[in-house]
């Protein structure tokens, strides 16, 4: 790209100089020449600048590929690495702050799941593929079609590398790793086409003043044969009162068309590629991009038409050459028509053109995931006899960097159980966790997932983790989470089809020892048994012995060591209650005037 950049600094200097020698060469040869070959000259000088002209474009425009790919390139390395600072910046995306798990799963934000997979260019594909990852009532079928589709695209890189970097130049400037990602946003296009079409009503005055020009001309070339008085000027001044009864709708036309083509054309860099590609005939993929190939909706039929359109409309800006044309015939008022005609085409069209990209954006990002990490695999769901719910092998979070993450198997048999989680501080309680539900996340998105294997019922997911207080609405830390706790229990005992899979981290933290141990006994008893299965992770050991008591309750723990004057953890998940606690340790080892237990 260098290169590049040094090349396209000396064409400003080349421009220049033609300009000079045409304009130089053509003094010269019109002084010292005969006429004929003093414009020769002057044209072929002229040509040489155009020419420079043109090689400089085409060399900005190569400048400009390369710095999308670099970009395309950083972001690629930074997503594998997981490098937060030189990951674009994420795309917001407005959730309910009662969404079942977004905030405690860590789903969407800055360094959040859908921050770490979304290499889409358009806002509608982040929003897409931020839809997928926080769906609520994942579906079966939508899940494997949509593995289907990443499995394909993962065998075709070529075209995905065409998709990101059309992406990108359509969405650019291209931003820094520290700004915000560029997004292309269909928003303002669909609301403009969506505006009230005047197509109906400028179809009459379009028939009279059609009628009225054809007799003008009619009735002067009578006149001029003198065969008739100068009745044309009278057509004439009806014709022009008319025509200035809609003067502002034939005004507009040349800004509107001009936007349109502009936008259309910015698009069609994209949709080029997916009309045009050759889908085998067993692709998935080609079912999805069927919009692209409908006959007189296909993307560059309407493209070209846009263009017509605003080519016939531009020259509005010449006075003198519009002045002309609109005396002998409506030119305006015909282009505007045809411009509302092809915002009415294009109402029906769009929004499916729109839908389509986005949803392959979504995937291609989904594809990239995968191809990023080679070690995940993608998901098998599970009937509801398969003899469990849930089965993973070296189960990680992908939110961990890989030389730090541990990973950990993980059954549960049937429905109705609770996993209970005991452990100490910093041992790993709350990122398992996490791990599990963000793993389902990417499981009934399509995604591949951080595990070896994983085998899951289709579920839906609910967690209580990250509950946060509210001094403008007066809620407390503790009776926000006993009304997320109430929201989960609601859920669990609803009547829906899929079944709950709950994760509860640290329940009932916000109140005392006693009454957290009577709360806590009272809600897993009530979770037991139900439809739906969950982990819960707790500091009160004295739950652990509801293993004896409650059939569906099973007992996990986390540990650590003690070496020298610091704690040692190893992250893995064991059966049985934890045998060991550090909480006074920590506070030893931060230097609390407290006495350490004995090692």
């Amino acid at each position: 790209m260098e290169a590049v950049r040094r090349i396209e600094v000396r064409y400003p200097w080349l421009r220049l100089a033609a300009v000079l020698a045409w304009l130089a060469g053509t003094y010269l040869a019109v002084n010292e020449l005969p006429a004929p070959f003093s414009w020769g000259v002057s044209a072929a000088l002229l040509a040489v600048f155009i020419a420079v002209t043109l090689l400089h474009q085409q060399v900005l425009a190569s400048l400009e590929r390369y710095q999308a790919l670099e970009f395309l390139t950083r972001a690629r390395l930074a997503r594998c690495a997981l490098d937060w600072p030189n990951i674009p910046a994420h795309q917001p995306i407005a959730v309910s702050p009662d969404h079942p798990f977004d905030r405690d799963l860590i789903v969407t934000g800055p360094r959040s799941l859908h921050h770490l997979l979304d290499s889409t260019a358009s806002a509608g594909g982040s929003r897409a593929l931020a839809g997928w990852l926080l769906e609520t009532h994942p579906s079966p079928s939508q899940t494997l079609t949509r593995q289907n589709q990443v499995r394909e695209l993962i065998a075709l890189p070529g075209l995905r590398a065409r998709l990101a970097l059309d992406g990108a130049l359509i969405a650019g400037p291209f931003a820094s790793s520290q700004a915000r990602a560029p997004r292309w946003d269909g928003d303002a296009l669909i609301h403009w086409l969506g505006q009230t079409s005047r197509a109906a009503a400028l179809r009459p005055y379009l028939i009279v003043l059609g009628l009225l020009a054809a007799a003008n001309l009619f009735l002067f070339f009578l006149h001029a044969a003198g065969l008739l008085p100068a009745w044309w000027v009278l057509t004439l001044l009806i014709y022009l009162a008319l025509q200035s009864l809609k003067f502002r709708e034939s005004s507009e036309v040349f800004q509107q068309a001009d936007e349109l083509a502009r936008r259309l054309k910015q698009l069609h860099v994209v949709l080029a590629d997916l009309e045009s590609y050759p889908w085998r005939a067993e692709s998935k993929l080609a079912d999805l991009c069927a919009p692209f190939r409908q006959g007189e909706g296909r993307p560059s039929w309407i493209v070209r038409r846009a263009g017509l359109i605003a080519t016939a409309a531009s020259l509005h800006g010449n006075p003198f050459l519009s002045l002309i044309l609109n005396l002998l015939i409506p030119w305006d008022l015909f282009f505007a028509y045809q411009l509302e005609r092809l915002k009415g085409h294009l109402r029906a069209v769009l929004p499916a053109w729109l839908e389509t990209w986005y949803t392959l954006e979504a995937l291609c990002a989904l594809a990239e995931f995968a191809i990023l990490n080679p070690g995940y695999a993608f998901p098998d769901l599970l009937e509801p006899d398969a003899g469990m719910i849930f089965k993973a092998y070296a189960l990680g979070h992908p939110l961990i960097r890989p030389s730090a993450r541990v990973t950990n198997p993980f059954t549960i048999e049937r429905l109705g159980m609770v996993i209970l989680i005991t452990g100490s501080n910093m041992s790993g309680k709350s990122t398992f966790l996490r791990a599990v539900g963000a793993n389902l996340c990417l499981a009934y998105a399509g995604s591949v997932v951080c595990a070896e294997s994983l085998q899951t019922l289709p579920f839906r997911l609910f967690a209580s983790m990250n509950v946060a207080d509210s001094l403008n609405d007066g809620i407390s830390f503790f009776y926000a989470e006993v009304r997320r706790l109430k929201a989960l229990l609601d859920a669990l005992q609803s009547t829906e089809r899929l079944p709950l899979f709950f994760l509860i981290d640290e329940i009932f933290r916000g109140t005392n020892n006693r009454e957290r141990r009577i709360g806590s006994e009272a809600y897993l008893r009530a979770l037991a048994g139900q439809h739906g299965a969950g982990i819960i992770s707790t500091h009160d050991l004295e739950l652990v012995r509801l293993e004896q008591e409650i059939p569906q309750v099973r007992n996990y723990h986390f540990r650590e060591t003690v070496e020298g004057d610091r704690m040692v953890f190893d992250y893995r998940l064991r059966p049985g209650p934890s045998p060991t606690t550090n909480a006074l340790r920590i506070m030893a080892l931060a230097g609390l005037p407290v006495k350490p237990p004995d090692p």
